[in-house]
Formats: structure tokens, C-alpha cells, sequence
């Protein structure tokens, strides 16, 4: 019987789970039945914020399977738009200390109720918009399929300089948004640079077995 905060979620969504297994970690993820159910139409007016979170994405998945085959040498690190922070959940079974971000609260919290439920303890959860930076700085900042709009592209651009510490480094996973390019050249005007390291193959849809292509990209500062 679920308790505490995965209660507290089956009360009030509709909602199913979703394996992975890869490279040791075995996660029985939480999230929402129906996104489409959770749009607010009156977010929606203000800023066109849609429930993206409450999906596990195919480039969440390849970003998680990528961590999990190269361990990194950081022992902290914050994930970016986390939603249902599959990510997170890998970093944390790999040891990091782990802060979860994301815009919406409810992310956070079914973020939260995963690492529970998953054995991996208590989650640190950060309610971020990335228009209004933190304080502090991580060594390695994480996120996946961020890029599917054009402010998207421009706010991360823009905040990773501010939040990746001196020497760290940004792990973006990507499923070919059309602005990935775009993120590239707003990078290299600030003196960062993006470099695709790994490639993986996801399902997107397991019935028609459609598969997506995931680029993981390493960004730095480019060295002087």
C-alpha cells in the first residue's frame, strides 16, 4: 500500500508507472495517467505553460542510460526540468548528492515520491525558473528534452553560464528539437560550447515500436 506522499498523489491523479531497468538500477517510475487532463487554461493564457513534466520522455530515458554507463566523476549535481526525474534517480543510485528543478510543483513532488518509492531516500527538490536564477552553482547540471521551444533554447543559454560552477560542465540530452541549433550558436555567443558525445535509441512508441534519437551533448566554457 503506497503511503506518505505517493498517497497523497494517488488521491489526487490518476496514475500509472513505468519500468526501466539499465546498467543496475531497476525504477518503477510514478507519474500522471493523462497529461492532457492537467493543462490550466489559466497558465495556460499567461505563459503558455503546458504539464510537460508528467511524461517519462525517450531523451529522459537515454540521458539516464548514459549516466548510468559513464558514472561521473561529480559528486553534485542539479537537473533541469526534471518532471518525473528519472535522470535524478540515476544520479542519485550512482551516489551524487542531487537537486531535482523544475517549474512545477506537482513535478516535484511526484520527483520526490520516485526516489521513495525506488529505495534511493529523500530527494532535494528546487522550484525553478530558469528566468530568475539560483544562488550557488553545480558542478554538473543535467537535463533532457528541454529545447522544444525557442524561449526554452534562449533562458537555458542563458542560465547555464550562471549555475554551472568554474570547470563544471552541462549534460543536455536531446531528441532533435528544432532548436537545438539555435541553443548551439546562443552558447557560442556567450564562449560556451556544445559537443555531442553519445547517441542513443529510445522508444517512443512501444506499440507502432517508433524509436527516437537521442544526442547527448556536453557543454563547457570554451577554454581561453
Amino acid at each position: 500500500m503506497a503511503e506518505g506522499l505517493e498517497a497523497e498523489l494517488r488521491a489526487r491523479f490518476d496514475v500509472r508507472e513505468e519500468r526501466f531497468d539499465h546498467g543496475g538500477l531497476g525504477a518503477d517510475v510514478l507519474m500522471p495517467t493523462r497529461p492532457d487532463l492537467l493543462i490550466d487554461q489559466a497558465e495556460f493564457d499567461r505563459d503558455e505553460r503546458l504539464p510537460y513534466w508528467a511524461e517519462l520522455w525517450p531523451a529522459a530515458r537515454g540521458l539516464a542510460r548514459h549516466l548510468l554507463d559513464n558514472p561521473p566523476p561529480e559528486r553534485r549535481a542539479l537537473e533541469l526540468g526534471c518532471g518525473v526525474a528519472l535522470p535524478s534517480l540515476a544520479l542519485k543510485y550512482l551516489g551524487l548528492d542531487v537537486t531535482a528543478s523544475d517549474y512545477y510543483e506537482d513535478a516535484l513532488a511526484f520527483a520526490r515520491a520516485n526516489a521513495q518509492r525506488n529505495g534511493l531516500g529523500a530527494l532535494a527538490t528546487l522550484n525553478l525558473d530558469w528566468r530568475e536564477p539560483p544562488e550557488g552553482a553545480w558542478p554538473l547540471v543535467v537535463a533532457a528534452d528541454v529545447l522544444y521551444e525557442m524561449r526554452n533554447s534562449e533562458a537555458l543559454a542563458a542560465l547555464l553560464p550562471r549555475i554551472v560552477a568554474p570547470g563544471g560542465r552541462a549534460l543536455v540530452a536531446d531528441p532533435g528539437r528544432m532548436y537545438e541549433w539555435d541553443f548551439r550558436d546562443l552558447l557560442k555567443k556567450r564562449g560556451w560550447h556544445a559537443e555531442q558525445i553519445d547517441l542513443r535509441r529510445e522508444i517512443n512508441d512501444p506499440v507502432k515500436q517508433v524509436a527516437s534519437t537521442i544526442t547527448i551533448f556536453e557543454v563547457r566554457r570554451v577554454s581561453a
